[in-house]
């Protein structure tokens, strides 16, 4: 499809609701129950997976040998699973791969860079409950590579499952929706009626993968970023101070309002769970975009929570979208850009409120992928342009926005209206 079509089909999608943009698949829900086994070798330890709806998966077993429950999604990526596994937006969730070879290239070194973050993982451990894959690959290869994936699973408590049908498994998951699911290791599966279904949605996720206390980065940089931690990826940090920020890491519910001068701008990273959660961090974001006049960024769980705090409502998507393959359309020129996303909710932008437009629209279904201000510097993106195990396509983003915070340092901006028109006061009166 050429391009201006594309863009044009995508715009034709973001004027629909999220209930017109439901997509046609094929129907699972009535079909019997599939209940798979893949024999595993003799003496080995087997493992399950159970779906709440009543099917269930028999493979071998690698990583811990415990027990979890967790929201079962799966991940079109073709590479970077210590990234995803490390991704703090997999927090509560069992991780389906659909690339069929998992683990062949092992589980790098904890090297760190400059900035003292780790440089091949995205958190300080795994975040996902559980690893769910088709063929576990048991030899690994790869120059940086210090031990196994069954090894690294081991050693942080996490349990996987290999000899899964994950293309049957992900037909279920796009048909009735992500749906909770149980991971065990043992010869026979759990009871299901003693399995305890908690839904790790129901649960503020984000205040628990969030810093507890301010961290500094980059000190020496000649404009200081506060950047809200909702579940900050590592790269995130590292694109800014690559692009010569200060960054100020601070609790999701911190009180930028009590210190906003202090910030030549505001960054809301990404998160697990439900923003609905986040209304601490939504009455903050509502304040400011009252007073702020200085640039404001989110990506992610950061752009649902601007767009809640801006007056949008947020969704819960059916399976989500989470891969390194997903069409975003810039609203604003009608590029197409290849975008890595890992995110179940989603703005319903069906109505903007008044001074917000529609920045970014999935090319796939039409969703939200980004709002923006129309008079002050405020803009975010659902997408992850930092992202490790790529595309790069919208790496851009990083230096757009620090460039904005730079430039609006030097032209002497001040940092909220109130300041401004007392600046203006004294200079009148001068």
């Amino acid at each position: 499809m050429p391009l201006l079509a594309a863009a044009s089909a995508a715009r034709t999608m973001a004027k629909k609701t999220p209930t017109q943009l439901a997509r046609t698949l094929a129907s699972v829900v009535d079909a019997p129950k599939l209940h798979a086994h893949y024999p595993v070798v003799p003496g080995s330890l087997t493992a399950h997976l159970q779906l709440r709806s009543g099917e269930t998966f028999t493979g071998g077993s690698f990583g811990a040998a415990s027990a979890t429950v967790g929201e079962t999604v799966f991940t079109t990526s073709l590479v970077g699973y210590p990234e995803s596994m490390t991704d703090p937006s997999y927090r509560g969730q069992l991780l389906v791969f659909t690339q069929p070879l998992i683990g062949n290239y092992g589980v790098p070194r904890r090297t760190r860079d400059s900035y003292g973050l780790l440089k091949h993982f995205e958190s300080e451990r795994i975040q996902c409950s559980g690893v769910v894959v088709s063929d576990y690959a048991t030899k690994y290869s790869h120059w940086n590579a210090v031990e196994s994936l069954s090894e690294w699973c081991a050693r942080e408590g996490v349990p996987a499952i290999t000899g899964v049908d994950t293309r049957a498994l992900v037909h279920i998951l796009r048909g009735q929706g992500s749906t909770l699911g149980s991971l065990s290791a043992g010869a026979q599966p759990l009871d299901a009626a003693s399995i305890s279904w908690v839904d790790p949605n129901a649960d503020n996720l984000v205040a628990q993968a969030s810093t507890d206390d301010i961290r500094v980065f980059n000190p020496a940089g000649d404009v200081h970023v506060a950047l809200i931690d909702c579940g900050v990826k590592y790269n995130i940090i590292r694109s800014l101070c690559d692009q010569g920020a200060r960054v100020s890491l601070v609790p999701w519910n911190h009180d930028v309002m009590a210190n906003l001068s202090a910030y030549d701008g505001i960054f809301i990273s990404n998160g697990p769970g439900s923003p609905t959660h986040c209304t601490e961090t939504i009455s903050q974001l509502r304040r400011a975009f009252a007073v702020y006049q200085r640039p404001i960024f989110g990506i992610c769980m950061g752009n649902q929570l601007m767009g809640l705090a801006a007056g949008l409502n947020a969704y819960k998507l059916r399976f989500g979208n989470r891969g390194h393959n997903q069409p975003a359309v810039d609203l604003t020129n009608g590029k197409c850009v290849i975008t890595s996303q890992n995110h179940g909710y989603a703005l319903d932008d069906s109505v903007m409120p008044e001074g917000w437009a529609r920045y970014y629209v999935n090319a796939n279904d039409g969703s939200n992928e980004g709002i923006r201000h129309l008079e002050k510097p405020f803009r975010s993106v659902q997408f992850h342009p930092e992202a490790k195990g790529g595309p790069l396509d919208t790496g851009y983003l990083f230096a757009e926005f620090v460039d904005s915070v730079r430039a609006a340092k030097q032209a002497g901006l001040a940092a909220t209206l109130s300041e401004d028109c007392s600046a203006s006061a004294q200079a009148a009166t001068a």
